[in-house]
Order: structure tokens, then sequence, then C-alpha cells
């Protein structure tokens, strides 16, 4: 669906409703400076809250603060396939091996891993050690 705005001597400028740093733009210039802000939420289908966070990120950061950026934690995961296959192996070689020894030997081959990371990997492969009482 395209999104159209309305020109002078019939020049209309059409967006494409998939670009979302044109979509919104244009929602800000519209909303601003011609068919006024609540016209511009219902046009373009945002909340005026919505609207005035991209306003002041426009202003501080200009067009750029308005493009949609990754949403997550920007870090690598610690347990990568190759950490958890070694935190396995070094289970079924010594199953008696406290996981601080294994958070340890995994540190000294080059892989940091807190003793969380392998507590947590040991528990959700079922490799915990069965107590005798």
């Amino acid at each position: 669906m395209k999104i159209i705005i309305k020109g002078l001597k019939e020049n209309d400028f059409i967006i494409d409703e998939n670009d979302s740093l044109a979509r919104k733009l244009a929602m800000l210039v519209e909303g601003h400076t011609t068919i006024g802000v609540q016209s511009a939420l219902r046009k373009y289908g945002y909340t005026e809250q919505r609207y005035y966070q991209l306003l002041k990120a426009y202003q501080e950061g200009g067009a750029l603060a308005l493009i949609d950026k990754k949403s997550g934690s920007e870090k690598q995961p610690v347990r990568t396939k190759e950490v958890v296959n070694q935190i396995i192996r070094l289970r079924f070689l010594d199953p008696f091996a406290s996981t601080e020894v294994i958070s340890q030997k995994l540190n000294q081959i080059g892989h940091k891993v807190s003793i969380r990371s392998v507590e947590r990997t040991i528990t959700e492969y079922g490799l915990q050690k069965k107590r005798m009482f």
C-alpha cells in the first residue's frame, strides 16, 4: 500500500508504507507543517506518544535518529555451540568434576565462560551428578 502526500498541481508524493524511515519523516513533516499532529497520527498509524518520541529524536539527531535499530543485546553469546559441546565433553570425561573445574579448563583453552554458564548448560542437558545417600 502506498502513502500519498498531496502536492501542488496534482504532483503527489508517494511513499511506500514498508519504508519505515520515509514514513516516519513524512509523518513528522506533515504533522508539523500541513495537516496537523492528530491527522498525521491517523494517517500514519502512530500514537501521539510515539510521534513526540520520533520528533524529539529527529530534533536531536536528524533523520539518522529515525532509522530502526536492531533490538536485543549487542554482546555475542558466551555459550556458543562449540562451548556447549566442550562442556558436555568435559562432563563425560570426568562426571565428578565440579562446574568450577570445568569453567577453569574452558578458560585455559581460551573460552571465557562463567561458572554459572557451565551450571546452566549441565542442567539444560541433564548432566547433573546423581547423589547417593
